[in-house]
């Protein structure tokens, strides 16, 4: 292998491609941010501006969109998916179209194999042990088009695709305790977190490009389920804000996602507790 190319290098992309580079293999990847096209090349990525709208992918440096995009790909065998919709507020883009739109340049390139980033937002609120074989049915704009978008890449033959479904992304620098701390009548007190550290999205990410474990789909969260109560008020007293307040009067939803198929057939340990 002599690259990977990453769409998104972004606060999980980024580190990510450190992470690949350490291994001694040469990362492609893109950023929306032309203030950020600096820190990617400080980082030993080969980077390019790249930002794909519902019908054209805008690119860097003058070049058409063509040899834009096959240089991006040019010589990778991976390609690593890794930007969210962005359906919150009044944003109403087509992250399928999106994909879709990307997915004949994926075609026409070097690319054998594709890591599409997803979520376990797909799976919705239920009250069940959620696994692989769980049947998504997501109740988000966002988690609804993460489906059609995994179906997309799946279906398509000309590339071997692995989904991986992350829980709530959690790091040094990123914690829900910092806008929850004071909050009053939060509901869901007693709902089990499925959180995942930063380090260990990178570490699986790895697993499955070392084991080559591709035509997959993992949930990928950490296994320790406090719940939501029992894990803000802990974090706010360990970085001294204000505790959380928790509204009991309704029902919470017991919804745990299960990592087994992660530990069982990647033989992976998680390292850290979110």
């Amino acid at each position: 292998m002599t690259k990977i190319s990453i769409l998104g290098c972004g606060w999980l992309g980024l580190p990510l491609a450190k992470a690949i580079i350490a291994k001694g293999i040469s990362v492609n990847g893109s950023t929306t941010s032309t203030e950020k096209i600096a820190v990617l090349k400080e980082s030993g990525i080969n980077p390019f501006l790249i930002n794909i709208n519902r019908n054209e992918i805008n690119s860097s440096f003058g070049k058409s969109l063509s040899l834009e995009m096959e240089s991006f790909f040019n010589e990778s065998s991976i390609l690593i998916i890794d930007i969210p919709p962005k359906l919150r507020g009044g944003n109403t883009e087509s992250f399928v179209d999106k994909i879709a739109f990307l997915i004949p340049f994926i075609e026409k390139s070097t690319i054998e194999k594709v890591l599409f980033i997803s979520s376990t937002s797909v799976y919705g609120e239920t009250n069940v042990l959620i696994t692989e074989e769980t049947k998504p049915n997501a109740d988000s704009e966002s988690g609804k088009q993460l489906i059609t978008t995994e179906t997309l890449l799946l279906n398509n033959t000309n590339f071997k695709t692995t989904v991986l479904r992350f829980g709530g992304l959690i790091g040094e620098d990123r914690n829900p305790i910092k806008f929850l701390a004071g909050k009053e009548n939060i509901e869901n007190p007693d709902a089990p977190i499925n959180f995942i550290h930063q380090e260990d999205c990178i570490g699986i990410i790895l697993k499955i490009i070392e084991l080559n474990s591709w035509n997959q789909t993992y949930n990928a969260v950490a296994p320790f389920h406090p719940s939501r109560e029992e894990y803000y008020t802990q974090k706010a007293k360990e970085q001294n804000l204000s505790l959380p307040k928790f509204n009991h009067e309704k029902e919470s939803t017991k919804k745990i996602i299960s990592s087994a198929k992660i530990e069982n057939e990647l033989h992976y340990t998680f390292t850290e507790k979110p």
